[in-house]
């Protein structure tokens, strides 16, 4: 398997505050890999500096094979990354379909969005019944939804999630990883961070687990879930 995205040494301060501290880490084309870590250990940091969104103190990130030190977010995401962010980021006035269409904003085959469209639809029947409604006015559990529709509509071969289960309930959390179960089956490369441990390893096929800004255990997602250390600290066991 081709290795998709990888991190050298990479290396985040913000404020004044070393909040990742040289980890390495890859993501083969076709796999889901987890990020599992307490709160504050660095995730969501590391999420941010992939895309574009912080700058890096040291280390370097290859995606595709190709250093993205020169690269701003925008190109990133037309060389198919995207990120569904903490908080999930929606344009609350305008509605459901609007927010679509600003995911696909970098295509031009106008034909394919439609189709694209009417797939997200199909993941989310949800967004169908409430496509011309204003996104403010969704559920927290419709938002996230949007919000990874959003992403989908720019055909990303590489969805970096951070936090989708949070502030849902425990149904929605459900629905939510049903659908990244299936649009890892469709070929997209995933990388997610999630404060739900078990879940996360549940559908990964690899994690790592991440303290205070260093990647204390890298491992099969089915070996981590093993582990008397993971479940001690993460599992609740």
């Amino acid at each position: 398997m081709t290795t998709l995205l990888q991190t050298r040494q990479l290396a985040v301060s913000y404020g004044g505050i070393k909040a990742v501290k040289g980890i390495d880490l890859e993501v083969k084309q076709g796999e889901l890999v987890c990020l599992i870590g307490a709160n504050g250990a660095g995730k969501s940091t590391t999420l941010n500096a992939l895309c574009g969104a912080l700058p890096l103190t040291s280390g370097e990130i290859l995606y595709q094979g190709v250093s993205t030190a020169a690269m701003p977010s925008h190109q990133l995401v037309r060389k198919g990354m995207a990120l569904v962010p903490e908080g999930r980021g929606i344009f609350g006035r305008l509605s459901v379909e609007e927010n679509l269409l600003m995911g696909a904003y970098i295509r031009k085959d106008h034909s394919v969005i439609k189709q694209d469209m009417l797939h997200i639809y199909e993941l989310f029947p949800r967004l169908l019944e409430r496509r011309s409604q204003k996104a403010g006015t969704l559920s927290g559990g419709e938002q996230q939804m949007l919000a990874l529709g959003r992403a989908m509509m720019s055909r990303p071969q590489l969805l970096l999630l951070d936090e989708p289960s949070m502030g849902l309930a425990p149904l929605m959390v459900q629905k939510i990883f049903q659908t990244i179960r299936q649009i890892a089956a469709e070929g997209v490369t995933l990388l997610l961070v999630e404060q739900n441990a078990r879940l996360a390893l549940e559908v990964s096929q690899r994690g790592y687990v991440m303290e205070n800004g260093l990647i204390t255990l890298a491992d099969s997602a089915a070996n981590l879930l093993h582990n008397p250390q993971v479940q001690q600290a993460y599992l609740g066991q």
